[in-house]
């Protein structure tokens, strides 16, 4: 009977240990500022999905506390990833990442922190691009642009982001699939990089339809592929890459919330939490049909099985494009 009651004890204790866990996750909520970290500066793509993110929270009061963007150029997504490594177990902190934050880490041996080293929050969407140039450029589609970069071979210019970006990655698997060659140049923010294809500086960009939608619009900006293995919906007439004969592997990009290390348990269930309420709001899912965003939920398990999938697919298509992998 002695054991008897010291087991239930036990098992009483357990049960009560359990239910002030639960509980001490339901009581969290941020009483502060918080901090959304990006790793480009104004006008880039991760800067104006935290702003949107951060402005249509407090539309919907989902969240009661401020979230200032906090954004952290330099090195890829380095500078970023660093800033919030150095947050460990910052509770008001958090980071919003893209496919650079895993694959700028494989080509740089100097990259102290991978997405290993931070908290897997949520995955929101998956993001397509297209190829862009100047409303008034005398190419009509890729045929046209490859064309010209094989009569002058690296004359022709595309802005971009870091060497280890999307935008770069697909030049080089474009370049080495025709046989050409052009240049890449790399400016720190994303309206930068833009405003250097409408000033005619450069002539030609990968661009999210995030940040080129307003241009488009406005008749300022020609898409001539769309990097996608269907035609976009908001841009029918614009042929794939592939339709145009070149048929290259297609880099995805997630976008998500990463957080520091050693934030407690109860911190994460509540930003998932917030977030899958919020990857459900009418504004959000408004938000994510008007920037050709597609649907990426994921959290827990799945998500850090996305991050092992990811940085596997990444290696093999930076080999492909004939960059240095280094881990």
């Amino acid at each position: 009977m002695k054991h008897r009651a010291m087991w239930l004890t036990i098992i009483v204790a357990v049960i009560v240990a359990m239910s002030l866990g639960v509980a001490a996750g339901q009581e969290f909520k941020p009483s502060k500022q918080i901090e959304a970290v990006v790793h480009t500066g104004p006008g880039g793509g991760s800067d104006l999905l935290a702003r949107a993110i951060a402005e249509l929270l407090q539309k919907e009061k989902l969240i009661s506390q401020r979230m200032q963007v906090v954004n952290k150029p330099g090195g890829g997504p380095a500078v970023a990833m660093s800033y919030l490594a150095e947050k460990k177990g910052e509770t008001h902190t958090i980071g919003f990442f893209t496919g650079i934050w895993v694959t700028n880490p494989l080509t740089t041996a100097e990259a102290t922190v991978t997405v290993k080293d931070l908290t897997p929050i949520v995955r929101l969407v998956l993001e397509p691009a297209v190829i862009a140039v100047k409303a008034d450029s005398p190419y009509k589609n890729m045929k046209d642009f490859i064309e010209a970069a094989k009569k002058s071979p690296n004359q022709l210019r595309q802005s971009g982001g870091s060497i280890t970006s999307r935008d770069n990655l697909m030049r080089l698997l474009i370049q080495k699939a025709t046989g050409t060659q052009w240049t890449f140049i790399s400016f720190p923010s994303g309206g930068e990089r833009l405003s250097n294809l409408l000033g005619g500086h450069v002539q030609m960009m990968v661009i999210e339809p995030q940040e080129a939608g307003e241009q488009i619009r406005a008749g300022n900006l020609r898409v001539i592929a769309s990097l996608t293995e269907k035609r976009l919906a908001a841009l029918p007439n614009v042929p794939t890459l592939k339709e145009q004969g070149i048929d290259i592997p297609l880099i995805p990009q997630a976008r998500g919330v990463l957080a520091p290390p050693g934030v407690p348990r109860e911190v994460v269930q509540y930003w998932e939490g917030l977030f899958e309420r919020f990857s459900k709001a009418p504004s959000w899912q408004q938000y994510v049909e008007q920037n050709q965003f597609e649907d990426g939920f994921l959290k827990g398990p799945p998500l850090t099985k996305f991050f092992d999938d990811l940085t596997v697919q990444m290696r093999d298509i930076l080999k492909e494009a004939g960059a240095k992998v280094v881990r």
